[in-house]
């Protein structure tokens, strides 16, 4: 709360980007033989990614931010003796789901906690059945039993932008027979085309349509080698927005990802006002990096548009909280996406407003917010939120206590951010002076 910390500053050290965690992650053991991964970060949703590539005989070994995998390739995995527990995580699930629908006499089931097996599946299940995929689902939803079958290539057509949806398929397709085609209708994060093209896997991409040479299940593809992960710019985000509210902060975060398909935060911000500079530019893992530098800041209201989501639709959170504390009305369009992540979380959004006394109003897929002016308006009078699994509703609410004069119970708080940062109260309190 603001009568507790009187200045936030320093630098701080965020966890590894999960999305290009995960994905470094499987594509060292698609390769065949030795790569090194460097910051991998601690949270659980890469522990499964681990955890079940370990069940399929790949062999990771991790000594603290070092991992190190050796792999059989994709044609030496092997049918799991036991459920795929895929945690918390989405990602982990979509995008072995693809590969696995694509290895020949495979068989595995992937399961996960109860927040996971309420997410929708079906959006890769059904494109992968019209390759010839064999998936069994609980109407559209985990647990999904996968047999692996010989696919061919096809074109899809995908209603929403996702890379985990696009991913999945053009993994699938490299091990299919034929061309693989994802056509988007906005650019969603590249990450997996940028990995595909470090194992020298080559795609055709024009505007948001990407295809794929299919390579069969047979295919050979060489090790990833060593790679290090640059810092998340979804955990960033929590502690520029930080910076940005609290009245007395200079805070830099290092070595954070830049690819432009995740920064729409960023350009949000700037047009809000918020002083947040980047430097010390720099390459890792085929993504451009740098440190961003955020001080106090008095923010306006801005309009975030339908074709800006994919790139900040993991801040959207954070980025209300910021609305909240401008001044005038913001108004955020082409929210769908938010129903279906670990929680219903534009509904969480417009509780936790409500719970800080700033006024808001929700539609399907749009959010309204009156901005109260500044933090210190913030209201919460000892409410409790409750952010269920959701990491990301969990952090919010803590930012939100740490510049109010009033703070909100959390209950569940610890569990929510295990999955992508546990660190994460320890890291933001190193922040006060």
């Amino acid at each position: 709360m603001l009568n507790e910390i009187n200045g936030l500053c320093g630098i701080l050290t965020i966890p590894g980007d999960k999305s290009i965690a995960h994905r470094a992650l499987l594509f060292a053991a698609l390769g065949t033989g030795h790569s090194r991964i460097v910051g991998l970060g601690t949270g659980a949703d890469i522990a499964s990614t681990a955890r079940c590539l370990r069940q399929l005989g790949v062999s990771i070994v991790s000594d603290g931010d070092v991992w190190q995998v050796d792999s059989p390739g994709f044609g030496g995995w092997q049918t799991p003796a036991d459920t795929l527990d895929c945690g918390n995580s989405g990602t982990t699930m979509r995008l072995l789901t693809g590969l696995l629908a694509a290895h020949p006499g495979l068989h595995a089931t992937l399961d996960g906690d109860t927040s996971l097996r309420q997410r929708p599946m079906a959006r890769v299940v059904e494109p992968l059945t019209v390759m010839g995929a064999q998936i069994a689902s609980s109407q559209g939803r985990p647990p999904l039993v996968v047999t692996g079958q010989a696919l061919h290539g096809a074109l899809h057509v995908l209603p929403v932008a996702s890379a985990q949806v696009k991913s999945a398929l053009l993994l699938a397709g490299l091990f299919a027979a034929g061309e693989t085609v994802v056509e988007e209708p906005l650019e969603s994060r590249d990450h997996t085309e940028r990995l595909l093209a470090a194992l020298g896997v080559a795609l055709r991409t024009h505007g948001t349509r990407h295809a794929i040479a299919g390579r069969g299940p047979q295919a050979v593809l060489p090790p990833l080698g060593e790679v290090h992960v640059p810092g998340d710019p979804s955990s960033a985000a929590f502690a520029i927005v930080l910076a940005v509210l609290h009245p007395d902060a200079d805070v830099t975060v290092q070595r954070v990802a830049q690819n432009p398909t995740r920064t729409g935060f960023l350009r949000v911000l700037e047009r809000m006002g918020a002083r947040v500079t980047i430097a010390a530019r720099a390459q890792a893992c085929g993504e451009p990096l740098g440190n961003l530098r955020a001080r106090s800041s008095h923010l306006c209201a801005t309009d975030i548009a339908a074709q800006e989501v994919p790139s900040l639709i993991d801040e959207l959170p954070i980025l209300a909280l910021a609305a909240a504390a401008a001044l005038g009305t913001s108004h955020f369009s082409g929210l769908a996406e938010l129903r279906v992540k670990e929680s219903d979380r534009l509904a969480a959004i417009l509780r936790l407003l409500h719970l800080l006394g700033v006024p808001a109003e929700s539609g399907a897929d749009w959010l309204t917010i009156h901005g109260v002016g500044a933090a210190a308006e913030f209201d919460a009078s000892r409410a409790a939120f409750r952010p269920g699994l959701d990491h990301r509703m969990a952090m919010t609410a803590e930012v939100a206590n740490l510049v109010s004069p009033s703070a909100l119970e959390i209950p569940g708080f610890a569990e929510a951010v295990a999955s992508s940062w546990p660190e994460f109260t320890a890291a933001l309190a190193g922040l006060a002076a």
